[in-house]
Parts: C-alpha cells; sequence; structure tokens
C-alpha cells in the first residue's frame, strides 16, 4: 500500500483545489478589489483594468457559482446590484495578499522580465523569418 494520503475529493492537493477556483486571469483581481467591500459591477469594471464586459460578468458568475461572492440586487429602478465576499472568498482572498505583496516587491523586476520576454522569437510582433531582416 502506498504511502500518500487517499485523496477522495479528486483534487491532487490542496493548491489545486484553491487553483481551480481561481483559474482565469481575472478572478484573483476580482476577488482583491471586493476585499474594500461591497462593489458595484461598474467600480469592479473600472477597477478590472482590460476586461472585457461579457468576461467580466462570466468570471463574475462563476465566482458566485463557487460560493466566493454573493451578488445583492436591491430590486431598484434604476438597477442597483453589489457583489461581495462570502466568508469563503473572504479566506481565499486572505491567501491571496502575500501574492500581491509579493508582486508589489518585484513589480519592476517583473516588468523588465515581462518586457525581455517581448522580444523571443515567435512572440507577437515578432517573426522568426530570416527574410524578415
Amino acid at each position: 500500500m502506498s504511502d500518500a494520503p487517499l485523496c477522495t475529493t479528486g483534487f491532487s492537493c490542496g493548491l489545486d483545489a484553491t487553483l481551480r477556483v481561481v483559474s482565469g486571469k481575472w478572478k484573483p483581481l476580482i476577488l482583491y478589489f471586493l476585499l474594500q467591500g461591497p462593489t458595484r459591477y461598474g467600480e469592479l469594471r473600472r477597477a478590472v483594468r482590460g476586461v472585457s464586459d461579457k468576461v467580466l460578468i462570466q468570471q463574475l458568475k462563476e465566482l458566485e457559482g463557487d460560493d466566493l461572492i454573493v451578488r445583492t440586487d436591491y430590486k431598484e429602478v434604476p438597477p442597483r446590484v453589489d457583489y461581495s465576499l462570502t466568508p469563503l472568498g473572504l479566506s481565499l482572498t486572505k491567501a491571496l495578499e502575500p501574492l500581491s505583496a509579493w508582486g508589489m516587491e518585484n513589480m519592476a523586476e517583473v516588468a523588465r522580465v515581462l518586457a525581455q520576454r517581448q522580444s523571443w522569437p515567435g512572440r507577437a510582433g515578432t517573426t522568426n523569418s530570416p527574410s524578415a531582416s
């Protein structure tokens, strides 16, 4: 018999479980901005720069389905809806805070590395063709 623990949940480890609920480019940012308290859709749209309405709505629905956020519809005219963290979402957001701190501490180096990556052959805007010189 193996010494590895039997995982009956379908996850290979805790990190696997975490990554499954935060997968997607925008979910960690959405959770981060919701840490400030209940937030209306328009505020989220402005805070999460670069996301389309379609993708933001999809990501919000997935986070709501995963019980990480709650959508509150105030049944008013004009419509007023906001999003806030559930206790499960709050605990996940607290776990993401060290990643945010790492990003702040290393932002200049990350920017340098990502800029350097843009010059790699095969990247958008570059060519591998020898005749392109």
